[in-house]
């Protein structure tokens, strides 16, 4: 064989190896696995902040949990059925948090699809000794809060002196989270919250239809998911939107005499 036959060879070669490496490292329809992150912290506490991130693999989900200003020894961790603010029963149980405040977990139960449309939540607690101990939670899927929202006044009624603000959030799907805000609130004290029909100036004041959870008097907070009116009638964030109510805050038992702050929503509001 020739010099320039041998040449020839080896180049043919080397071009055939070359093209076949770019090939298998490159596929034409090879697609970058999916991936959603969601926040997790505690409600009026400051402390432990991360993350769960949903990671897309072969017919299974990744759930890595990434937490800062985590304490030592190992936290249990739990995907759970509805929001932060509800609570709700255990789907998955996931792997501890270890004191680097990572964890890390395949699930097989449900795909990346049905987990990031998912009614549910992620909580991380202190310890399997202390379960009530929440370190950080956050709302996943669904029940994520959108950018989208309103905020009302209460207004206090004297001598009180109690007053703030109901603020009205979008799920992603389409629920919504009510989180009263108060100041002049008394440590200690838990203060009855409710959504009436009709507007303030009602004499005699209208009927509850939905009932919120009571304020804590240490934060001056309450948080409220709400699906459905106490009735079961479905209501969503867009209906509460031109809805004809407004919300009483009492000092005690819910009842008219005992308002100590309120504040018209809705339809109700220009």
């Amino acid at each position: 064989m020739t010099i320039a036959k041998k040449l020839n060879t080896a180049l043919t070669l080397f071009v055939a190896v070359f093209l076949l490496t770019l090939g298998s490292g490159c596929k034409k329809d090879e697609v970058p696995a999916r991936e959603m992150s969601y926040v997790l912290k505690v409600q009026d506490v400051l402390g432990v902040t991360g993350t769960a991130t949903f990671i897309e693999t072969d017919n299974s989900v990744t759930i890595d949990l990434a937490l800062n200003g985590i304490p030592s020894g190992i936290h249990p961790a739990e995907l759970c059925m509805n929001t932060v603010a509800e609570g709700g029963a255990v789907v998955v149980n996931l792997n501890t948090v270890n004191e680097t405040g990572k964890s890390s977990t395949l699930v097989t139960s449900m795909s990346y699809d049905q987990l990031i449309a998912y009614d549910g939540f992620i909580k991380v607690m202190l310890s399997s000794a202390e379960p009530l101990v929440i370190l950080a939670q956050g709302d996943i899927g669904g029940n994520v809060i959108t950018e989208t929202n309103i905020t009302y006044s209460l207004d206090t009624i004297q001598p009180f002196g109690v007053s703030g603000t109901a603020l009205f959030e979008k799920r992603e799907n389409g629920n919504t989270l009510v989180t009263i805000s108060l100041e002049g609130t008394i440590a200690g004290e838990v203060y009855p919250a409710t959504i009436n029909l009709s507007s303030i100036s009602t004499i005699g004041g209208g009927p509850i239809t939905r009932t919120l959870n009571g304020v804590n008097g240490t934060t001056g907070k309450s948080y409220t998911s709400i699906r459905e009116l106490d009735s079961e009638l479905n209501i969503t964030y867009d209906n509460w939107l031109v809805y004809n109510g407004y919300i009483n805050i009492y000092q005690t038992a819910a009842v008219f005499d005992n308002i100590i702050c309120h504040g018209d929503i809705g339809s109700n509001v220009n």
